[in-house]
């Protein structure tokens, strides 16, 4: 399928990982892709493997929570191609990670997690979407998570910066609807990257039992949230806005106490797994 060629498209981190899947999707469907990454070496590596497809690709080394940066790489596109019609909103600025509750983070953490985690979806939309106005539209999708849905103890910030991801991207497809741009998000579920698959090499124990926990008995590749984000930015998709989507393999649909036992169930029928983590 070619759903997007003459199609511009930016992707924000996407040197590698879930941006990196998204950018060489839509590139492999007809896009030009812009590659906005802080990671130059691994953006323009990843600009090489999607030329060596035949695809059409640049990049430009961008912080997403710096005003001048992000400007720059809207400006960047558009002189480039012409035209921008698709921004994903995949990267956000270093400085996440912070965990504690209310009573442990501080208000520099707490201040400094809703400006990486929030912030920098505000600055790709505020550039991009006068751009996409004078194309006659666009599509946004704004990447969430199933912490922005779901809380886990100890990650207040993370947890709010997500959930605060897709009160935004609802806010935006009501204020930009007439305009013909379409506002989106994701919330993916354990998805295994290059730096995740990195982190479980040599914890082989461990994964038994996280793919006990989705019922569809796997983990996310990166490729099944580009798939999501290629669908959503498609004309198949021409008559949704404001709606996070989920793609985590059921892992949010199922009752907690169930899944608790069992999980019990299989710690005890596989004495070999070490399940600590």
């Amino acid at each position: 399928m070619m759903r997007f060629q003459d199609k511009t498209a930016i992707v924000t981190g996407g040197a590698a990982g879930i941006g990196g899947a998204t950018a060489r999707r839509l590139a492999g469907e007809g896009a030009s892709v812009l590659i906005a990454d802080i990671n130059e070496e691994s953006a323009s590596a990843n600009v090489e493997r999607i030329r060596e497809a035949g695809g059409s690709a640049e990049a430009v080394r961008t912080d997403v929570g710096v005003h001048d940066d992000v400007r720059a790489m809207v400006e960047h596109a558009v002189s480039l191609w012409g035209r921008l019609d698709i921004l994903v909103n995949n990267a956000y600025s270093p400085g996440e990670g912070h965990t504690g509750t209310a009573v442990e983070v501080t208000e520099r953490q707490w201040d400094e997690g809703m400006g990486v985690l929030v912030k920098a979806i505000y600055l790709g939309v505020k550039y991009a979407v006068p751009e996409m106005r004078r194309g006659g539209g666009g599509s946004i999708v704004n990447i969430s998570s199933v912490h922005g849905l779901l809380g886990t103890p100890g990650g207040l910030v993370y947890q709010a910066g997500k959930s605060a991801v897709i009160g935004v991207t609802k806010e935006m497809a009501c204020d930009f609807g007439p305009d013909n741009i379409r506002v989106n998000a994701i919330c993916p579920g354990h998805i295994v990257t290059e730096r995740s698959a990195e982190y479980w090499h040599g914890r082989d124990g461990v994964q038994p039992l996280i793919l006990e926990q989705s019922p569809l008995r796997r983990v996310g590749k990166t490729d099944d949230i580009a798939s999501a984000v290629a669908f959503l930015c498609s004309e198949e998709a021409a008559f949704i806005t404001g709606h996070a989507l989920v793609v985590d393999g059921g892992l949010s649909i199922q009752l907690q106490e169930d899944l608790g036992i069992r999980q019990a169930r299989f710690a005890r029928s596989r004495p070999d797994v070490d399940v600590s983590p």
